[in-house]
């Protein structure tokens, strides 16, 4: 992942009502009228925080007549968590001489 990309997706995530909507979506996918039932939103509160999830790739929206599913996109979770586990990995500089 780019420094940008990954920079959009964790601002994706810098929202409580964002992480909110990703919990929900953990089950699977959810329509639109789901999330706004469980999240006590506006449609236009809803569909701000859905396209910054979609933006980010972190969400995939299907259209299904007047209604959108949204559903985790596992692909982008997955580079994520390689992601972060690079810092787990990566190993303190030995060679530095400050102090």
């Amino acid at each position: 992942m780019k420094y940008n990309e990954i920079a959009v997706l964790f601002k994706a995530l810098c929202d409580e009502n964002r992480v909110k909507i990703m919990e929900l979506l953990k089950n699977g996918e959810k329509c639109a009228c789901i999330l706004l039932e469980e999240l006590q939103i506006s449609q236009s509160t809803l569909s701000h925080h859905m396209k910054i999830l979609s933006e980010s790739e972190i969400v995939i929206a299907r259209k299904d007549g007047k209604w959108t599913h949204y559903s985790i996109n596992e692909h982008k979770i997955n580079e994520a968590n390689a992601y972060l586990m690079t810092y787990l990995t990566t190993k303190k500089d030995k060679d530095c001489s400050c102090k």
